[in-house]
């Protein structure tokens, strides 16, 4: 991924963190997302609308604060001649917790992937899962449909599909026919089937070979989709690549759309088999002495020094970062047990310290491991390998070089 592109995620990430921390004292908070591709003019007119509709609302405080919220994210918008490439996203609100005083704040962002939600939301919080999706770690799968009409082949990051490619087939459909006339007819049309294949698997492996590609799932209408898949037109590599295969009723961008739908139990099969071949690859690691630890401590250690590759983290780990401040005047910032951060003592007088601020230990660890180009994993307990890392404290890396 390009330094610019990361540097984006990691400034969504902060965002997403300062918008969840902002509560309206009503319903009151405006989250607007422009999808990319979409008129920003026409977005104005509808937030034109909702001012109208704001006019209604009873409370005057309430309605004085949407209908101000409304105003600011709309002259903002006017300072667009277009919508941005990847769309637009604006909140706005009182965030003041005093009743009667204003603090209207607004935060814009163009993403830094396509927005493809349109939305006008009022709240006492603001809307922020479609930005979530943006910022979580996406497994690429491929998705190959193949029948006698045509080939169509596509990417899976996450849940959205997109279409890579699309060919057709210059096979003829099949007629009623008999004597010489029709066994050469069929004899031609089996080559056009041949040469079809051949097509597709140059296509399939043009879309396909990249290692960031996780597996590929092939469907169809048809048996055409058997015969592309265990004849010879595919190398050991590709075939090595292909997870599933799956009957389906369409073919073209409906058909990719319906492989993804059909094909859930096989992508839940793929991530707990990743799971359980990182963090299999940990332990060989661990009981061999080599690239790997374990333990809070010993993996922060490691991806402040850069060695750490991989940051394995137990899903239901009980950690949490917790900023923490003493009436005497002394503060820190450290991880501890959700357990114990209200026993938390003092440094410096050993009195219990107030919290100031916490987050998810697992948001922390990626915050610093991005600094470093370290990846943070998240294990699940579902597996028999997933239980031993969370029963050694949930937390583990695999190292660049040994330390």
């Amino acid at each position: 991924m390009p330094e610019d592109i990361a540097e984006q995620r990691r400034k969504l990430k902060k965002l997403i963190e300062e918008l969840e921390q902002r509560r309206g004292r009503h319903t009151e908070l405006v989250t607007v997302y422009v999808p990319a591709g979409s008129s920003i003019t026409d977005m104005m007119g509808q937030l034109r609308n909702e001012q109208g509709t704001a006019e209604n609302i009873k409370s005057k405080a309430t309605r004085k604060n949407v209908v101000n919220a409304l105003d600011k994210i709309i002259q903002h918008l006017k300072l667009y001649k277009r919508t941005p490439a990847n769309g637009l996203a604006a909140f706005c609100g009182n965030v003041s917790e005093k009743e009667g005083v204003d603090d209207l704040q607004l935060w814009t962002l163009e993403p830094p992937d396509q927005l493809f939600t349109k939305l006008y939301w009022c709240d006492q919080r603001f809307d922020l899962d479609p930005l979530r999706d943006m910022v979580k770690e996406k497994e690429i799968y491929g998705l190959f449909v193949i029948d006698s009409t045509d080939a169509d082949a596509g990417m899976l990051r996450g849940k959205r599909v997109s279409v890579l490619s699309h060919m057709d087939s210059p096979v003829p459909s099949k007629i009623a026919a008999g004597g010489q006339s029709a066994a050469r007819f069929e004899r031609v049309r089996q080559g056009l089937i041949e040469d079809h294949m051949k097509r597709a698997a140059s296509m399939f492996r043009e879309q396909f070979e990249a290692e960031d590609v996780r597996g590929v799932i092939v469907g169809g209408p048809g048996p055409m989709k058997e015969k592309f898949v265990e004849g010879d037109y595919l190398s050991d590599s590709l075939k090595k690549k292909i997870i599933g295969v799956k009957d389906i009723g369409y073919t073209g961008d409906h058909g990719l759309d319906e492989l993804f739908n059909r094909s859930q139990d096989i992508l839940k099969e793929a991530a707990v088999a990743k799971e359980k071949e990182i963090v299999k690859g940990f332990f060989d690691e661990l009981h061999r002495g080599g690239k790997a630890v374990y333990g809070l401590n010993e993996v922060r250690k490691a991806i402040e020094m850069g060695a750490a590759a991989t940051v394995l983290v137990s899903e239901k780990a009980e950690l949490e970062e917790v900023e923490f401040l003493c009436d005497c005047g002394f503060s820190e910032k450290t991880i501890v047990k959700k357990s114990e951060k209200s026993s938390h003592t003092c440094k410096q007088c050993s009195k219990n310290m107030k919290v100031v601020g916490e987050r998810e230990m697992v948001e922390a660890l990626e915050e610093l491991a991005a600094t470093t180009g370290a990846k943070v994993v998240h294990i699940s307990r579902d597996t028999a390998e997933g239980e031993q890392l969370y029963q050694v404290g949930g937390i583990g890396a695999l190292l660049r070089y040994k330390i």
